[in-house]
């Protein structure tokens, strides 16, 4: 069968683009490379169909077939002969190498290459590298109690979760970041190239630095179908395709056919290529001083969906078809026809020729198989905590802002925190193991600090008016949120630090992304030989309430409702209310391992506080009264509690109590300001969460309680929904009520400001209503006056603008 228009007994050069002639395999390398490939692709169709009889010693019977076939064939002997092939240049060349699989639904074929070195059965001894060994590989397969059917925290040597796909080369690229001594393959499916994160990864190598970081070299399979459709860049014509990968900055080397010795062969000349070209352009940039932005090299593999399968299932065409992309033989319990189809299908590989009759792998099989941490499975780099490092962060009283007296001062919190991030950056320098990666935004979220310690990556064209470019840089901007993600998830993984800064509104884009993730730290906190790597810390700033001039596209704080539905025990959310309790938040989230931390800070003029001493210990509690800004005296209890989450809220809030004071002087105020909003679970639910006592002790469990909080407030409603106080729990929030407008004006809209909210206290302490009733009427008719004074002026009320506390 032949693959299109080429002709599988006459494949084109590796490169088709003049490489110097390059020796083909000797016979005894090739039968040594078909015998791995054929070994895994037997151990592959074993693990999507058998349950018993492992090597076929027996007849194949209907019980030997699991009940219920799951798993994906069609990408795996592709897969697999990449594997093959990274195994041979691995060990000639003696790599530190490092393989995305972006097809992650292949995962019979990576767990076959694992099983095959060696990695698999040190990581699961159970799974031992014989007979029994195998029987327990195939049946775990996709079975329940097993293992997943794609690439996944399970599976050695991976750092991909291959259940979605869009991902991987973006996470190839952030594993060669600062890691100079590293080949990173990425196979990308031919489905996955259509989806919009990969297309836009493709850029990566415009920011790689060829002196201090390793090389991504991608593997485009082309195998032609989907689920149930063509892919897209295997039906253009070549050329086209040429001009695609040509203009994404890529040199392309072809390989193409179905007949496994000329595959074999053509694979071979194009690894040897592309790791020639690799170190060739390392070594002119490392010793020559070379400064041109290389074009770096990647293969095309073009070869049958479902290669070496069922040529036919009941009369209709399944290899080199969408047909066979899943389970070619569906029926094989049920229907004879297909369990002979299937045995046949197993006995192809000649197993007898691969395996003793022990089921262990003959030498020919191992022949290519690199040693120790040199194989696939068992590098360190897929395992990135056993690399961490603690991240120097220096002392926070060096950055703190004086606080003689809560807010007597403003400043920027992410600026202050700009400052820290740039000690950070100087402070790992020669060690190279901290990045910062944004959307074009670092300057916008006042973070530009980092510039005195590290420039911007950058690779491509310069001008004189370009600002902080720098071919060695630490700092990643690109105007793709899901680019960012996943250069930072890549980066993680093999065992370095982080922060991705993005306005709030539009982290969004990376929703699915941090699902995948999240999915991922929770299973690997159950998997005992994965060491605990560096939490994915985001700042989401230029939030909601500050969006006033941008407008209604730009006001969202919804992703802390989205990360807060995930798994409770990696995910954490913090709104620090000032610059100094941003500090103690970030430095707890830079040191901590195995989280999501979302904090949402404010880039513009903030009231501070709190001193860096008070910060740290609320920061520590979570939620704490700020007695300060209330009037509870002696014993006697609250008539209210005004509670906060936010810098905005934060600020209402405070301003509120300032009103309370002044107009209802006799009114026992309780100020409870919320940094992690966790604490509001019951502690069942979250780590963080407080014990009924404690809620009831800060909240009280029978006086109103008047919440003003950053985001959605129904979040606030569904935390705290178990408690005893929750039906005196009134939350006011972002109601999706915005416009262009003043920053007052926004509060206002979404019922959030410091009018409303003494008002509501009016409302809803019993005997304020009659009795409050002209300063109720004071308030309303502030926000009447607000209306005005916007549309006359454009400006806030005054008495806003200028407003300080007094307390």
């Amino acid at each position: 069968m032949s693959v299109d228009t080429h002709q599988a007994s006459d494949p084109p050069p590796a490169s088709g683009r003049g490489t110097p002639h390059l020796a083909a395999l000797g016979d005894d390398e090739l039968r040594t490379l078909d015998a791995h490939w054929r070994a895994a692709n037997y151990l592959a169709v074993g693990q999507i169909y058998l349950m018993a009889n492992p090597l076929l010693t027996e007849e194949l019977r209907p019980d030997h077939v699991k009940p219920r076939l799951l798993g994906h064939w069609g990408t795996s002997p592709g897969l697999n002969l990449v594997y093959t092939h990274l195994n041979r240049v691995i060990r000639a060349r003696d790599l530190d190498a490092l393989c995305v699989w972006g097809p992650g639904h292949g995962g019979p074929a990576v767990l076959a290459g694992s099983w095959l070195e060696g990695s698999y059965t040190e990581t699961y001894p159970d799974i031992t590298r014989d007979a029994a060994g195998m029987g327990r590989l195939f049946k775990q397969f996709s079975f329940p109690g097993g293992v997943p059917s794609h690439v996944a925290p399970e599976t050695p040597g991976s750092i991909h979760e291959g259940g979605e796909l869009g991902y991987s080369l973006s996470h190839a690229y952030g594993a060669a970041l600062d890691h100079p001594d590293l080949v990173v393959a990425c196979v990308v499916g031919d489905g996955e190239a259509e989806t919009g994160p990969l297309a836009t990864s493709w850029h990566s190598n415009k920011f790689l630095d060829p002196v201090h970081d390793g090389a991504v070299l991608p593997i485009l399979h082309l195998n032609g179908y989907k689920i149930a459709n063509p892919a897209v860049l295997a039906r253009i014509p070549d050329d086209e395709l040429d001009a695609l990968l040509r203009g994404y900055g890529h040199d392309p080397l072809h390989v193409i056919g179905d007949d496994p010795a000329a595959v074999h062969q053509s694979m071979a000349r194009a690894m040897d290529a592309a790791l020639d070209r690799i170190a060739a352009i390392q070594r002119a940039a490392r010793e020559d001083g070379a400064t041109e932005r290389p074009r770096w090299p990647m293969i095309v593999l073009r070869t049958p969906k479902g290669w070496t399968g069922p040529a036919e299932v009941d009369g209709l065409p399944v290899e080199n078809t969408w047909r066979s992309h899943q389970v070619p033989l569906p029926g094989v319990r049920d229907n004879p026809d297909h369990l002979r189809q299937l045995e046949a299908w197993l006995r192809s590989y000649r197993p007898q020729e691969l395996f003793d009759e022990d089921g262990r792998p003959h030498a020919d099989v191992l022949a290519c198989v690199p040693a120790g941490a040199r194989r696939l499975g068992s590098t360190p780099y897929a395992n990135g905590g056993l690399m961490l490092r603690e991240l120097p962060i220096p002392p926070l009283e060096r950055h703190a802002v004086p606080v003689d007296k809560p807010g007597a001062t403003m400043h920027e919190p992410t600026r202050v925190l700009g400052d820290l991030l740039r000690d950070v950056m100087r402070d790992t320098a020669d060690r190279r193991d901290f990045r910062l990666v944004g959307p074009d935004e670092t300057a916008s979220n006042r973070l530009q600090a980092v510039y005195e310690a590290s420039g911007k990556a950058w690779q491509a064209g310069t001008y004189e008016v370009d600002e902080d470019l720098d071919r060695h840089g630490r700092v990643m901007e690109i105007l793709s949120e899901h680019t960012c993600q996943g250069w930072l998830e890549g980066y993680l993984l093999t065992g370095r630090h982080g922060l991705f800064s993005c306005y709030e509104a539009f982290v969004h884009i990376v929703d699915s992304m941090v699902n995948q993730h999240i999915k991922w730290l929770r299973v690997t906190r159950r998997l005992p030989w994965r060491a605990p790597i560096a939490s994915l810390n985001y700042l989401l700033t230029s939030h909601v309430w500050r969006q006033d001039h941008n407008g209604f596209s730009h006001q969202d704080p919804g992703f802390v409702d989205h990360i807060l539905n995930k798994s409770q025990e990696a995910v954490r959310v913090y709104l620090p209310p000032d610059a100094n309790t941003l500090l103690s938040v970030a430095d707890h989230c830079l040191r901590s391992r195995d989280y999501v931390n979302v904090i949402v800070a404010g880039k513009q003029p903030c009231f501070d506080w709190l001193s860096m001493e008070d910060a740290r210990a609320h920061c520590a509690r979570g939620a704490g009264i700020w007695d300060w800004a209330g009037t509870e005296t002696g014993d006697r209890e609250p008539d209210v509690v005004l509670a906060c989450a936010g810098d905005v809220p934060t600020q209402e809030v405070v301003a509120a109590a300032q009103l309370l004071r002044r107009h209802l002087p006799e009114l026992a105020v309780r100020v409870v300001n919320v940094v992690d909003i966790a604490r509001l679970l019951p502690r069942a639910e979250h780590p963080h969460g407080m014990s009924d006592f404690e809620y009831d002790g800060l909240f009280t469990a029978d006086k109103p309680v008047i919440f003003a909080y950053h985001g959605y407030p129904w979040l606030i409603h569904r935390l705290a929904y178990r408690r005893t106080g929750h039906p005196h729990l009134h939350v006011r929030g972002y109601k999706e009520i915005g416009t262009t407008t003043t920053p007052f004006d926004m509060v206002v809209r979404n019922d959030l400001d410091r009018y409303r909210l003494v008002m509501d206290v009016i409302d809803r302490v019993p005997g304020l209503a009659v009795r409050a009733a002209a300063v109720r009427q004071r308030m309303e008719d502030v926000r009447l006056r607000h209306h005005d004074w916007i549309r006359e002026h454009g400006t806030d009320l005054p008495e806003v603008a200028d407003w300080t506390w007094d307390g």
